[in-house]
């Protein structure tokens, strides 16, 4: 009896063991355990890398990020410092025995520095603002940084003086400028964005710019630290020529500014060679299309002899840094919804040399990550797969990448993930190729029927690719085969295709997005009967503009559209922005057009039960697009919720909370009608 006793105690207690090692699906909660690296900085000698290490917070809910520091072979991964509150953009300094830094205090955002040699830190600064693209000079004795400057707003009416105690109506807010609020933001405080200096030992930042300009770039110091290059908008009429900026350079100690590009475009990234007499910048000659490529430029340091060494790459270059000797640069593209991290000559013979940049946008799968280079040639950079956000990989020696960080073995290591693949079909409008990719629901079997949900993204001139993401992992947990496309206008597949939504948006996107659809059901790999869609900002355009033209899916979330072009265009954050690389011509000038292409001239058509979802503070596609949506539905009675998120601007997923109410809820709509 004793042995039978213990028999099936052993046999229980294993399969307790093997119940305990099961994997469970992505869970919305898992969302605040996730943790996602950014912008690695490598020491100068390539042996030590300093990163901040993001996360949530799941009490305030919010994100939170810390600086942490590793060797780059992986060992001595610990925290930098031992202060709990928010630390971001690391420099080395040029010897590499210091570590400036930005940090939160009581009093708001600070410069601090970190001795590599005694761990000791102090703050350097008491500013009245926030410091952004801080830059060593090459002697190490000085910071450059941006900061802005308040200024008064203009003044029309003197208030009389209410009486002691009384309860009045708060001030008046106004603003006689073009651009006066941000999604995300809110109201703009009025001033401007100005270069400083400061002592790398500490004392009192100097102001080096002036007039009413922004001055908010990357700043590169000349290799005799007595010149400053960065790219502004000190143009006549800079207000309303809002994509032109230039590259100038300001002398330090007489503050003498001297222009060294005048082409109608953004020139921006100014970075000064090793030798000093050469300036690599990025930009292009504005032609006012739906998307251009973005492309590098080198030239004399007086301006002279600017030519673009990238005509090779039909792609956008992005994140320029020159090697130590002076001979190219490294730079970063997105290639058919992969980003890279590669190397250009001077002479523009082009080496890439790794894939997979990306990963710290936790939500959908779009573009992102940075990468450093020692000065030996090590590079480090925030590497991503469909199953890890950002992590560390270095490059030593021209081999092989190795990820030296794991930030979520502890949560992802007990998750079955969806497994991502990658398709291609042919459009049925032109017969060119679109790439898109599915997320197969964990544990799939191949014998079974399952559901297909089409998530469509933003921009629409950005892309989605093969990198982590949060939402579609959870609908593919609640069952689904989820589809995320790159149709034409999507980066990375050159300027032509991107260019192709030119005065045409919503147009054969849709038809590129339908043939994907066409293409999975004719596989077998979705429920023809099942179809489901949703997306949200250009991919609510796209989801609105979908269940407009025809009636195949059984439910849809819209979220966070633009319904009509002429009342969002004057009413958005960014309303002067659109005329003429949209449509042709202002609302006014061009009614026929701009309601052509408004999702919401298909309404009548809809049958689909559609779920609208909206941040109520959103500014860049404001709650009243979606309101136009929902009341047209309501009044046609067809099945419709409005769903609105509090203190939600466009980016819904900036709080943790909000991302799991936005998948959430668009689970709960398509539940209803997924049997």
């Amino acid at each position: 009896m004793y042995r039978l006793y213990l028999f099936f105690l052993l046999l229980f207690s294993f399969q307790g063991v093997i119940a305990q090692s099961e994997k469970l699906p992505f869970q919305a909660l898992d969302v605040f355990e996730l943790e996602w690296a950014s912008d690695p900085q490598i020491s100068p000698d390539g042996s030590q890398i300093v990163y901040r290490r993001n996360g949530y917070d799941i009490m305030k809910d919010n994100s939170k990020g810390n600086l942490w520091i590793i060797s780059s072979d992986g060992s001595s991964h610990r925290k930098l410092t031992s202060r709990e509150v928010n630390e971001s953009q690391a420099k080395w300094s040029p010897s590499g025995d210091r570590i400036a830094f930005v940090s939160s205090t009581k009093e708001g955002a600070e410069l601090y520095m970190y001795w590599t040699k005694t761990g000791q830190i102090a703050k350097l600064s008491q500013l009245p603002k926030s410091p952004g693209n801080i830059t060593w000079s090459p002697d190490g004795t000085h910071i450059a940084f941006t900061m802005f400057v308040s200024q008064k707003p203009p003044v029309v009416a003197d208030m009389p003086a209410k009486p002691k105690g009384a309860d009045w109506g708060k001030p008046v807010r106004i603003t006689d400028r073009l651009k006066h609020e941000a999604d995300g933001r809110g109201y703009m405080e009025p001033g401007f964005t100005h270069i400083f200096t400061i002592p790398a030992e500490g004392g009192s930042a100097r102001q080096i710019t002036t007039d009413d300009y922004n001055h908010n770039s990357s700043l590169s110091f000349s290799p005799n630290g007595k010149d400053i290059y960065f790219s502004a908008n000190r143009v006549e009429d800079w207000e309303y020529r809002f994509r032109n900026s230039e590259i100038y350079k300001i002398n330090i100690a007489t503050k003498k500014i001297t222009t060294l590009t005048s082409q109608d475009g953004p020139d921006y990234g100014a970075k000064v060679s090793p030798d000093g007499k050469n300036v690599a910048f990025l930009g292009y000659l504005d032609k006012v299309q739906a998307h251009q490529n973005t492309v590098l430029h080198l030239m004399n340091t007086d301006g002279s002899q600017r030519k673009i060494i990238s005509s090779k790459l039909d792609q956008s270059v992005s994140n320029i840094s020159w090697d130590t000797a002076g001979n190219g640069l490294y730079f970063t593209y997105d290639e058919k919804g992969n980003s890279k991290v590669a190397y250009i000559t001077t002479s523009g013979k082009i080496t890439k040399l790794t894939d997979n940049l990306g990963g710290t946008t936790l939500g959908r799968p779009y573009a992102s990550g940075s990468y450093s280079v020692s000065n030996n040639g090590t590079i480090v950079y925030t590497q991503t797969r469909p199953e890890y956000p950002a992590d560390l990989a270095v490059i030593k020696n021209k081999k092989a990448p190795q990820l030296i960080t794991h930030l979520n073995a502890d949560v992802l290591n007990h998750r079955e993930l969806g497994t991502t693949e990658e398709v291609w079909y042919k459009s049925s409008y032109d017969g060119r190729d679109i790439q898109g990719w599915i997320v197969k629901p964990p544990f799939y079997d191949a014998s079974k029927s399952y559901p297909l949900l089409v998530e469509n993204h933003g921009g629409p001139i950005l892309n989605y690719g093969d990198r982590f993401t949060a939402e579609i992992q959870l609908y593919a947990a609640d069952g689904y085969v989820v589809f995320y496309p790159n149709p034409r206008g999507s980066t990375s597949y050159g300027e032509e295709f991107g260019n192709l939504l030119y005065n045409n948006y919503p147009g054969q996107d849709y038809n590129d997005v339908m043939d994907g659809v066409d293409y999975l059901v004719n596989k077998g790999i979705v429920d023809n009967d099942k179809l489901f869609v949703t997306g949200g900002s250009a991919g609510g355009i796209m989801t609105a503009w979908m269940i407009g033209k025809n009636n195949r899916f059984k439910a849809a979330v819209v979220a966070k559209p633009v319904m009509n072009w002429i009342s969002k265009t004057l009413v958005a954050d960014n309303y002067f922005g659109y005329a003429n690389s949209r449509y042709p011509g202002q609302p006014w000038e061009n009614f026929e057009t701009y309601w052509k292409f408004s999702p919401i001239s298909l309404v009548g058509n809809i049958e689909t039960p559609t779920m609208v979802m909206v941040g109520m503070n959103d500014l860049r596609t404001p709650p009243s697009e979606a309101k136009q949506l929902y009341h047209a539905l309501k009044l046609r009675k067809i099945e419709t919720v409005l769903v609105e998120i509090p203190d939600a601007s466009h980016g819904i997923a900036s709080k943790p909370s909000n991302l799991i109410t936005k998948v959430a809820h668009t689970l709960a709509w398509l539940k209803k009608y997924n049997n």
